[in-house]
């Protein structure tokens, strides 16, 4: 226990570092957390001696089977890979894939079907096995996956998201992941037949292998599909979020199970239990509860997977160029699979490519596949280690094929598209944390409206809204939500948009009731409050003025503000002036017993500071009762790093007592005050 402790704490460490390297290349953040249990895995850097660990972190005296990884780290990687499938079954879009494009319907069936032929064929080619080969079936079945999640975030950045290639790449990519799930149940099927010695590969013999495994596939999710408002019902039993949203996990997990049982794997189990709560009123609460589960042990799961590849296996030469060869018939695959089809519906050449390329990139479903095929035998650690680098070179590769493919000039349909004449729309706010509120407003009133809502990139915040013919493609990044759409819904966009703003106005308003907020205030009052000499020491004497010259409330501010930005605690002396006062205007800063303490966050400051100023005639800073203040706290603080802002103004009742306030108004220097404050 104490090794497995370390070791997955090392993975957690290891994962993240990975993630924020090839973050910085451009590359996907899976890779990363894959790439990182190569490099520490037990066949590099796993091995090296360590205090406790002379053989290495990493070492398995004996492989169970075919894993380099001892069972107990193993199983936990299974849990990510439910986890990772039972939240893509809850985000899959089903009346998407019920009801809306053919085109993506028959894309998606072609890029599956010639992945899987030309998947299968080179295994025969490359191993001199029969096409019913068992290894073969999984390395088609593995050639099959789409990581839809990579093209999104092109898409997004060449404003294509709403193209017809775009919308209908997005549509196969539903159906692929899907029919992928079909495809694999039957191979196990046929897989656990040939593990039980129980026959030959005739027609019949695989039809009814075909049957069994599909039938099992559609009867629960039917079932599920029919009795989901009772299961979410049932959930809602247990009322608190968080536990009806671990019971549904704990349901996927048993599901699993009954999906292992019976020759099929685990992963299409929590997939058909996610599919079944995607289109309940609980379902987008159980990804939000779930997500740091999510983070703690999908993240494990890819870089165990990594850890399982043998580098001299990598570098050797059968293994390279089988590898090379399987990824390139991964791409063609793709590219005539689904360029093919759509030429035959409407696309011209050059959308045919973009659709096909689109489709190229493989990601975390292939690599689950591949932890599967390696456990249950039918992959060796040496095909384990071409399909991780099918998977690396498709995913690495893809970004830059789809550019390549958008910026060939012209329209890629055969007749005009309304959807070719497309507008997006840009909307600033003045800090992330109101971009995140307008966006989950915006996306609530679309859902009311009717749309499906499908998040395409979590991590990126690429989502997608249709109904019908109108289709949006919603991106946010820091304080920008950036709207693509044809330029005949634009005006529905923006009156979308300013409805959500005016509601979101409206329930500020409402928080802004006098009776509410004069409440609170008072509280604020209270004078037990924590005060360390850290925030003693942000009042510092050469920002102290003892005779403040303003008369009113914004004379006073502007003239505190001067003294920061003399003193140089400013970056930028106009916007943090105008972040005060527009704080100001929001609510006065009038406390109780003549003090003021006007505040403020804001990007022209870099740390938190505070200038202090006496008046002792007293101004109208609007103080609950009805008092002048006298002495008035101006505190600024960065908006985006790390600060003391709110412990200052929290302790600002327990500093400035009644006895104090007195003292420091009769203080003959600023020298005098701070020796006050610290007594």
């Amino acid at each position: 226990m104490i090794g497995l402790a370390i070791q997955i704490g090392v993975i957690m460490f290891a994962a993240r570092a990975g993630r924020r390297v090839v973050r910085y290349f451009g590359i996907p953040p899976v890779l990363g957390e894959l790439i990182a249990g190569i490099v520490i895995g037990p066949f590099a850097l796993g091995v090296l001696p360590l205090p406790g660990f002379p053989n290495g972190l990493f070492f398995v005296e004996e492989f169970a089977g075919n894993l380099a990884v001892s069972p107990e780290l193993y199983a936990f990687s299974i849990i990510g890979s439910i986890i990772l499938l039972f939240t893509s079954g809850l985000e899959t879009n089903l009346e998407l894939f019920l009801r809306y494009s053919v085109a993506g319907s028959v894309i998606g069936i072609g890029g599956v079907v010639a992945s899987f032929a030309l998947g299968a064929m080179t295994g025969v080619l490359m191993l001199s096995l029969p096409f019913t080969d068992p290894v073969c079936l999984f390395l088609g079945v593995l050639s099959t996956a789409t990581s839809v999640g990579i093209t999104a975030r092109i898409l997004s950045d060449q404003k294509k998201m709403d193209s017809p290639e775009g919308v209908t790449i997005l549509a196969a990519a539903v159906f692929d992941d899907v029919l992928g799930i079909i495809v694999l149940a039957i191979v196990l099927g046929i897989v656990t037949l040939l593990g039980n010695g129980g026959g030959s590969f005739d027609a019949i013999n695989i039809l009814a292998i075909a049957v069994k495994a599909f039938g099992i596939w559609l009867g629960f999710t039917v079932l599920g599909l029919i009795f989901s408002k009772k299961i979410a019902k049932f959930l809602k039993i247990f009322k608190q979020s968080y536990d009806f949203s671990i019971l549904a996990l704990g349901l996927a997990l048993i599901l699993s199970s009954i999906f292992e049982a019976n020759g099929l794997a685990m992963i299409i189990g929590a997939y058909v239990m996610g599919l079944s709560l995607s289109k309940t009123d609980i379902a987008a609460l159980i990804q939000e509860r779930l997500h740091g589960l999510y983070e703690f042990f999908v993240p494990i799961f890819f870089a165990v997977m990594g850890m399982m590849v043998d580098i001299q296996n990598i570098f050797s030469k059968d293994v390279l160029v089988f590898g090379i060869i399987y990824s390139v018939t991964a791409i063609i695959a793709k590219v005539l699979g689904c360029g093919g089809p759509a030429m035959l519906l409407g696309f011209n050449f050059k959308g045919g490519l973009r659709i096909g390329a689109g489709m190229t990139p493989r990601g975390e479903v292939a690599l689950i596949i591949a932890g599967i095929g390696l456990s249950w035998g039918i992959l060796n650690d040496r095909l384990f280690s071409v399909v991780i680098m099918m998977t690396l070179i498709t995913t690495v590769i893809a970004p830059a094929f789809i550019n390549l493919a958008l910026k060939i000039p012209g329209s890629g349909t055969r007749k005009d598209d309304d959807r070719e004449d497309s507008a997006s729309a840009n909307w600033e706010f003045y800090s992330e944390a109101i971009t995140d509120i307008v966006t989950d407003a915006l996306l609530s009133n679309l859902k009311a409206e009717g749309f499906f809502v499908q998040m395409l990139n979590i991590d990126e915040g690429i989502s997608q809204a249709r109904k019908g013919d109108i289709i949006l493609s919603i991106a946010e990044s820091e304080n920008t939500v950036r709207i693509e759409t044809s330029k005949a819904n634009m005006h529905f966009v923006k009156t979308a948009m300013y409805e959500a703003i005016i509601d979101l106005h409206f329930t500020i308003l409402k928080l802004k009731d006098q009776s509410y907020t004069d409440k609170l205030k008072k509280e604020l009052s209270d004078v037990y409050g924590n005060v360390s000499r850290d925030l003693i020491n942000l009042i510092q004497a050469n920002c102290i003025i003892p005779d403040l010259k303003g008369e009113t409330k914004e004379e006073i501010i502007k003239e505190l503000v001067k003294r920061l930005a003399y003193k140089g605690k400013l970056d930028d002396f106009e916007l943090v002036l105008y972040d005060v006062l527009q704080r100001e205007k929001i609510m006065n800063t009038g406390m109780e017993r003549g003090i003021a303490i006007p505040h403020a966050k804001s990007e022209g400051v870099k740390e938190t500071a505070v200038a202090l100023g006496i008046k002792k005639t007293g101004v109208d800073f609007g103080s609950m009762d009805g008092e002048k203040a006298r002495i008035v706290i101006l505190v600024v603080s960065p908006s985006k790093r790390h600060n003391l802002h709110i412990q200052f103004l929290s302790a600002t009742a327990a500093i400035f007592t009644d006895y104090t306030i007195e003292r420091i108004i009769n203080a003959e220097s600023p020298a005098d005050i701070i020796d006050i404050l610290r007594s």
